[in-house]
């Protein structure tokens, strides 16, 4: 988009920042200037007054970075936008006809900058800045300028940060002066005028998701504990706690929020994903309000007040992406449709503006979590929307390494060779999914980059060995990879494994396939790379795949992968014992992860009813269920990894193996 009118404006805190370069390849060191906390955390108004004519319809374009929430005459209307590189920044387009009417009216927006490296957004890099342009019957009625009001929100300051430092922990002050400030009859004539952010850089792109859906949500069980008042809201969401509340000035009330109870039945706030969530609420000694910004994800709540002070009206805020399922499952087995409920629960309120790893700890969007709830939530709702969103996210990350970066949109720098060599399947799987041409001519140098990079890590026999700059992840966490016997760091060890090598395999057939779509040369190395694996990695003494070149441990991960992509499987004799021995070892021997790989490998060699033993194993999804799982975990148990996520969308993959088998992978 060409901004003619509206103007990148900011606090005068910015105004003359210039950007800070945040990208890099993770291997290369980069001097990065210190932290400094008038730089994080800022909660920046800004609010204009208009007057319109009659009208019959208004629309606006609206964006911040890193963040905004919008309010029109008092009321809230959306907000994001979706986190994304300046050189390729989202801006969000709405009707706002119902919130504006003729005569006065009054626009306000809460935008945030968070200031820390993480994989949440594009932060830390002093870009602060926020554009809107509003259209009335089709002309340009208001504009982001100099006139706009600006101040810092002093209702919101840290407690500490929970995560990665992935977000701030939130103190709230009823008290603060700019509570109230997205009402009309608020006063701003104390506010300075905004700046202009002389430094702006942006490329803007429309974006082509939905605003989130945001609706409260009763508890289902309250119950007041002395000074604490207990909430339960019957599931897991994501979101941010509602209250009202009475008290003296100055009177202050802790929140705690967990996935669990301690085994008093208090909330365990200090959570095995590396979150401590608890928080702070002061009173005015008016009636006040809860209105927290940032978001996170709980079950169970609790608000330790003082005496006197009286509440009311408690409710989780909850938000995610708009979800609408279309896609109908066939009832096969009792076992299996408590684990697709549960797969369909995550994807319906876990996935946000983008395709989240999980709500609490990262907040990330990873490649690899992307190939599988991109996909399930593809098929849930017979959208391919999101799952193009991300895949464009991950292309725009290319400017940084043509071998693409493992998480995509941040500031935090990661590469992981395994994700990026699934770039291919993923694009080719999107585009056997609604066939759009347009998409797959936009993408596909993207793909083509890919190939190139990896390219130059090839050995004489065309396997790679030279990954110098990502790390190779196999499966996670660690104690799930069935022993597989080679080093696992960051960068890749020099040597020949087989788990990297059998994804280069599955990247060049779908890359090769894309070619033929595309009606471009092939690699013309499939063949020759495929031949070379079976000699360095086949074992004829255990008619199994070996972990690496100079190993003889064959771990079920060695073994997953050859039978997905068909390395070698024209002999079916190596066909079944693969399958019996994948089968043998049970999901338990890998982590969720490396279960869809077997499971859509089992199912794509026709064995489904081995695929649905393997996914109805009390030990696996059923074991989350029966551990109070109302989501899929990071892990098979809450006690596999130390620092767990119980929210974690990349264990999906029934939804897309038992649904989809004409285009499992």
């Amino acid at each position: 988009m060409n901004t003619t009118s509206g103007k990148f404006i900011c606090h005068r805190d910015f105004a003359d920042q210039a950007p800070i370069d945040v990208f890099h390849k993770e291997r290369q060191e980069k001097p990065m200037p210190p932290a400094e906390e008038r730089y994080q955390n800022r909660h920046i108004l800004f609010r204009k007054s208009f007057s319109l004519p009659d009208f019959t319809n208004a629309r606006i374009r609206i964006t911040a970075d890193d963040y905004f929430k919008l309010y029109i005459n008092g009321k809230f209307v959306m907000q994001g936008p979706p986190p994304s590189y300046p050189s390729a920044y989202y801006y969000m387009q709405q009707d706002v006809t119902a919130f504006l009417h003729p005569g006065d009216n009054v626009i306000a927006v809460h935008t945030y900058y968070q200031g820390l490296i993480n994989r949440v957004w594009v932060s830390g890099d002093r870009r602060q800045s926020f554009f809107c342009e509003a259209d009335l019957d089709g002309k340009l009625f208001l504009a982001s300028d100099e006139s706009w009001k600006c101040a810092d929100h002093t209702a919101y300051s840290a407690c500490g940060t929970f995560g990665y430092d992935t977000a701030f922990a939130e103190c709230y002050d009823s008290a603060a002066k700019e509570v109230g400030f997205e009402q009309p009859e608020y006063d701003d004539a104390g506010w300075e005028n905004a700046c202009v952010y002389k430094n702006a850089d942006y490329r803007l792109l429309p974006s082509p998701i939905q605003p989130l859906a945001i609706y409260p949500v009763e508890p289902v069980r309250t119950e007041m504990r002395g000074n604490t008042l207990f909430l339960d809201f019957g599931r897991e969401y994501v979101g941010q706690l509602y209250a009202e509340a009475v008290g003296a000035p100055g009177d202050e009330l802790l929140l705690h929020y967990g996935e669990e109870l301690k085994e008093d039945g208090s909330v365990r706030y200090e959570m095995r994903c590396n979150c401590r969530y608890e928080e702070k609420w002061r009173l005015s000694g008016k009636k006040d309000t809860l209105n927290q910004f940032d978001y996170k994800a709980f079950r169970y709540a609790e608000i330790v007040f003082p005496q006197g002070v009286a509440l009311s009206r408690p409710q989780m805020i909850v938000r995610h992406y708009p979800f609408v399922k279309k896609a109908v499952y066939s009832s096969e087995d009792p076992g299996l449709d408590r684990v697709l409920k549960l797969c369909e629960d995550t994807v319906h309120y876990g996935i946000q503006e983008v395709l989240v790893d999980c709500p609490t700890r990262e907040k990330g969007q990873y490649l690899g979590d992307v190939c599988v709830s991109g996909r399930a939530q593809c098929i849930l709702t017979q959208d391919a929307t999101m799952i193009k969103k991300a895949i464009r996210d991950f292309c725009h990350s290319a400017f940084i390494c043509k071998g693409l970066m493992a998480v995509s949109t941040s500031s935090l720098m990661q590469e992981i060779a395994d994700y990026s060599l699934l770039f291919s399947s993923l694009v080719l799987w999107t585009y056997r999914f609604d066939r759009d041409d347009r998409f797959l001519r936009e993408t596909f140098p993207f793909v083509r980059g890919v190939y190139e990079y990896f390219s130059a890590c090839e050995n004489e026999d065309g396997l790679l060995e030279n990954v110098t700059e990502k790390w190779n992840l196999v499966d996670w966490p660690m104690g799930l990879r069935d022993g597989y016997d080679f080093p696992l760091t960051i960068p890749v060890k020099s040597g020949v494994h087989n788990v990297l090598n059998a994804f280069w395999i599955g990247f060049l057939k779908a890359y090769d396939e894309l070619c033929d779509i595309m009606g471009t040369e092939r690699s013309g190395k499939t063949v020759r790379v495929e031949k070379a694996f079976i000699r360095t990695f086949y074992n004829a003494q255990t008619g199994l795949f070996c972990d690496s070149a100079v190993q003889t441990h064959s771990a079920v991960h060695s073994n997953v992968l050859p039978l997905l992509f068909d390395i070698g499987t024209e002999d079916r004799e190596l066909t079944q014992r693969l399958v019996n021995f994948i089968a043998g070892k049970k999901l338990t021997s890998m982590g969720v992860y490396m279960a869809y790989f077997a499971l859509a490998a089992l199912v794509k060699k026709g064995e489904r009813q081995k695929a649905i033993a393997l996914a109805t194993d009390e030990n696996a999804w059923l074991n989350m269920i029966a551990e109070g799982g109302t989501a899929t975990f990071e892990a098979w148990s809450k006690t596999q990894k130390k620092n767990t996520s119980l929210f974690h969308p990349w264990a999906v993959a029934p939804l897309i193996v038992f649904s989809r088998e004409d285009n499992i992978f």
